[in-house]
């Protein structure tokens, strides 16, 4: 009961951490407030946390606990101590003293102070922002210790929460220049007004849409009827977006070479680039930028006019300065898919922690997005080799949408929760199409919600999956139901079944496994694996063939019975849901 209350500390600790993040600006009170409750949770004498300035040295940003002014106000080079040793790796490392530690690069002036703070344990965990390590969060003790693993990941899962912060300000930075940049351009509209009237009607009309909330199709129609020709909304990767054409003046489709090398130019240059093909199609292309990030990119085309292929500078700055209208719109629309991609898997959270059973707010919140907490009867667990739970949370919000449910990241698992009268075709669908949206193998496990107990259904649907991939099964959507013959190994309420099974078929070898420390039950099954070849067996088990044959005799003499040469089938089965339980409950 402590470990369970510990942990719904935890976990409360960390959704009210995460919480913090959905607020723009407040940097330093957001990590502060990670690490108060990092300090909180772990219960070390002193935790602070550290970026990486411009000057390449880590200088602490925020602290809880007794910690000298000294200590705080230090800037050590980002190359040595423990935090270098964690920036460079990328990884959590840990000293049970940090003074009479070799594995690390000593600075002298640091060491005086944690000679003079007294620090002696320390546990460091980066800050990882787009791949890149920016910082670490510490934990430290003024007593020798080692940390446990659940402290580790504890301390991890708060330092994400950091980077987050960190890439959120990064973002909120970026769109804030955009917003500048964009009151700019429409201060050198104002200024140009009088002279240029064409730009001035471009300008209105573009306000207009924005304000009447226009999508960034809107943006590029009106582009193509004042413009003429064709204009392309492209997205980061290049591909296209929106395409429309002007009806009043249309142009032949120009060709795509040099298209790529022509946005590049405007990406690099933060200017319109225009060229022309040789079928005699103008092309002029502006890059969509908020701050050093890119959005995507305009293509105006139209037909060359005899003796110019120029544009007037008017029309090529009402490009450029429609990037920055759509900067806008791509960046409201982002942020206003990322808030409801955080909302969707907060309430998943909730319904997953608070199950079973709906409480009225839940039952308001889930409503207010147009959905029926009360149809929510099926949870779905996805997995991909080659994508992280996050990313394909990800992908998950822009399929759950067409679903009416929730989806999000749930103890490390991409999860959804969704209404469903077929659960096989529902699982199927949704397997088929996140498997098209990712071009690789996904599997996806549905467990059918009894009672609102959503909890329980993500365990079966989890543990499921982990025999499932056990057994080679990467790549299908499919109901836990289809892995009824496994449903002992993942189903908790019939835990009480496989321990029967296991004791009448491989007891005996657990019990003297267990008392004298021998490995019978993982040499039977690499046995098995190799379908019975000795050579094969103790190659795969690194020892000799004359010990391998030991314990095979060793095991007919526990068993009681020649099992090599009788029938085997409860004893082979037995080892396999022994290996199988033991994956599932990793």
């Amino acid at each position: 009961m402590c470990s369970l209350a510990r942990r719904q500390r935890e976990l409360a600790s960390l959704y009210e951490t995460a919480k913090s993040l959905t607020a723009l600006g407040g940097l330093d009170d957001v990590l502060q407030s990670i690490v108060h409750h990092a300090h909180d949770l772990i219960r070390t004498d002193f935790t602070y946390l550290s970026l990486t300035g411009t000057d390449g040295r880590l200088s602490v940003r925020a602290s809880e606990g007794t910690v000298s002014a000294a200590f705080l106000a230090a800037c050590i080079p980002a190359d040595v101590g423990l935090g270098g040793k964690v920036l460079a790796s990328r990884s959590a490392h840990w000293v049970r003293r940090y003074a009479d530690s070799t594995l690390i690069d000593h600075d002298p002036d640091f060491d005086r102070l944690v000679t003079t703070e007294g620090l002696v344990a320390l546990l460091g965990v980066p800050l990882v922002v787009r791949g890149r390590a920016v910082g670490a969060l510490f934990a430290a003790d003024r007593s020798e210790r080692a940390f446990q693993a659940d402290e580790i990941a504890l301390l991890r899962a708060f330092a994400d929460h950091a980077a987050v912060a960190l890439d959120n300000a990064r973002l909120y930075e970026a769109s804030r220049t955009a917003l500048r940049e964009l009151q700019i351009a429409y201060g050198r509209i104002e200024e140009h007004m009088a002279v240029v009237e064409r730009a001035q009607a471009i300008h209105e009309a573009l306000t207009g849409v924005v304000l009447r909330g226009g999508a960034p199709g809107d943006v590029i129609q009106l582009l193509a009827d004042q413009l003429g020709g064709s204009v392309t909304l492209l997205d980061r990767a290049g591909e296209a977006l929106v395409h429309r054409e002007s009806a009043s003046g249309p142009c032949r489709t120009p060709s795509e070479t040099g298209l790529a090398d022509a946005v590049e130019d405007a990406h690099r240059s933060g200017r319109c680039t225009t060229s022309a093909d040789a079928v005699g199609v103008v092309r002029s292309v502006a890059s969509i930028q908020a701050g050093d990030s890119r959005l995507g990119a305009l293509v105006w085309n139209r037909e060359a006019v005899a003796g110019r292929n120029t544009p007037d500078d008017t029309d090529l700055r009402t490009l450029e300065r429609a990037t920055h209208i759509l900067g806008l719109l791509i960046l409201k629309e982002r942020a206003v898919a990322e808030a409801g991609e955080r909302l969707s898997g907060e309430l998943l959270t909730e319904l997953m922690v608070g199950s079973p059973g709906i409480s009225p707010a839940q039952r308001a919140r889930t409503r207010a997005r147009n959905i029926d907490a009360e149809r929510l009867d099926l949870v779905l667990v996805a997995d991909s080799p080659t994508m992280s739970p996050t990313d394909l949370s990800r992908r998950l919000h822009d399929i759950v949408r067409d679903f009416r449910g929730l989806a999000g990241e749930h103890l490390g698992r991409a999860t959804m929760i969704l209404p469903s009268a077929d659960d096989d075709h529902t699982v199927e669908e949704v397997h088929r199409r996140l498997r098209r949206a990712l071009g690789g193998p996904v599997a996806v496990v549905g467990e059918r919600v009894v009672h609102h107990d959503w909890a329980r259904a993500f365990s079966l649907a989890g543990r499921c999956g982990a025999v499932m991939r056990a057994i080679g099964h990467t790549d299908l959507g499919a109901t836990t139901g289809r892995y009824a013959l496994y449903a002992m190994i993942f189903d908790t309420e019939r835990v009480g079944e496989l321990d029967r099974f296991l004791s009448d078929s491989i007891g005996p070898l657990l019990e003297y496994d267990r008392r004298r420390g021998t490995e019978l039950v993982d040499t039977l099954s690499a046995y098995y694996l190799h379908r019975a070849n000795v050579a094969a067996t103790a190659r795969a088990l690194y020892v000799h063939v004359n010990t391998l044959l030991k314990r095979l005799d060793r095991a007919d003499s526990v068993l009681g019975l020649d099992w090599r040469r009788e029938n085997d089938l409860e004893l082979q089965l037995g080892l396999r849901l022994h290996r199988l339980r033991a994956i599932a409950n990793a």
